[in-house]
């Protein structure tokens, strides 16, 4: 990834959930509830692994995607597009695919070749299971005709902020796409958590993403990813910052009949932390090991 940063464009039609899915990761879920309808474009930018991302946030009024589609400024230079589709309103499906396919069209005009990634958005637990198969059906068929407006590769992902996992591997997919270390952290907690007995374990930045991961099995995934977010809320609200790289903050909790590690960490004062959760059958650890794993994770990420 490089020093230099990137553009994300999240866009998509009004009320799709773009608004929501990004405030999700930024851990302010309380938020959406009073959410009004983005107005034009709202931009902010952030760090992730040593680079800064510009995110891009294009509203989704009709207003709106008339005046992007006339000025091309808001898409020239994007790196990564992130559309989102509202999978529960039908009726509007035709209308977001005739958008997707415009944004395309501006792509080729600019001569710029960014990914693509779909999100069929609002893909919630209690909506899937009440028409599991028949949502199945439509998605594969909506990928279908994605397919057939560009020859370029598009990935898709089902997310809902009813179920934070699924939005958190999505992003953390997007961006891992561009950063280099991504397969040296994965090796370096592999091979750490046979050591450590360790079920799984995760790297996550302050941004809710999922840098690096181990899971001994699909069930340690599924409980170590559905507690991501809960220990990041935890930990906004019980601990405040290293103020070195030397100091670090530890939580043990046991939950679900399992024990949790969670531990916050800097690679320098005044950098926004890293965090460290490791899933274990017993209490019992050595403090020096884990120490150790952080210490090599954090030269790994400062280098």
């Amino acid at each position: 990834m490089s020093s230099e940063g990137f553009k994300i464009l999240f866009t998509g039609l009004d009320a799709a959930g773009k608004t929501s899915i990004i405030l999700s990761l930024m851990r302010e879920i309380s938020k959406i509830a009073i959410l009004a309808p983005t107005k034009s474009a709202s931009r902010r930018t952030y760090n992730f692994l040593g680079t800064d991302i510009s995110e891009w946030d294009l509203g989704g009024q009709k207003r709106y995607r008339e005046e992007y589609l006339k000025n091309p400024k808001f898409f020239d230079l994007t790196d990564i597009t992130i559309y989102v589709i509202d999978i529960q309103n039908r009726a509007r499906i035709e209308e977001a695919l005739d958008y997707l396919n415009e944004i395309i069209k501006i792509f080729i005009k600019l001569k710029i070749d960014p990914p693509i990634y779909i999100f069929f958005h609002k893909y919630d637990p209690v909506f899937v299971s009440k028409a599991y198969k028949e949502t199945g059906d439509f998605i594969r068929k909506l990928e279908l005709l994605v397919r057939e407006l560009s020859d370029k590769k598009v990935l898709f992902f089902k997310t809902s902020i009813y179920n934070l996992p699924t939005i958190i591997s999505a992003m953390s997919t997007v961006l891992l796409s561009k950063y280099p270390k991504k397969d040296l952290l994965e090796k370096t907690i592999k091979d750490f958590a046979p050591k450590f007995k360790a079920e799984g374990i995760e790297l996550i930045d302050d941004n809710s993403l999922v840098i690096a991961s181990h899971y001994k099995n699909d069930e340690v995934k599924e409980i170590l990813s559905s507690s991501t977010h809960y220990f990041l809320s935890l930990n906004d609200v019980l601990i405040k910052p290293p103020s070195s790289k030397q100091e670090t903050n530890l939580m043990q909790v046991e939950r679900s009949g399992y024990y949790f590690l969670f531990k916050q960490f800097s690679l320098k004062y005044g950098d926004p932390p890293y965090y460290l959760l490791l899933l274990k059958n017993d209490q019992h650890f050595s403090l020096d090991e884990f120490n150790a794993l952080v210490n090599i994770l954090v030269n790994i990420l400062y280098k």
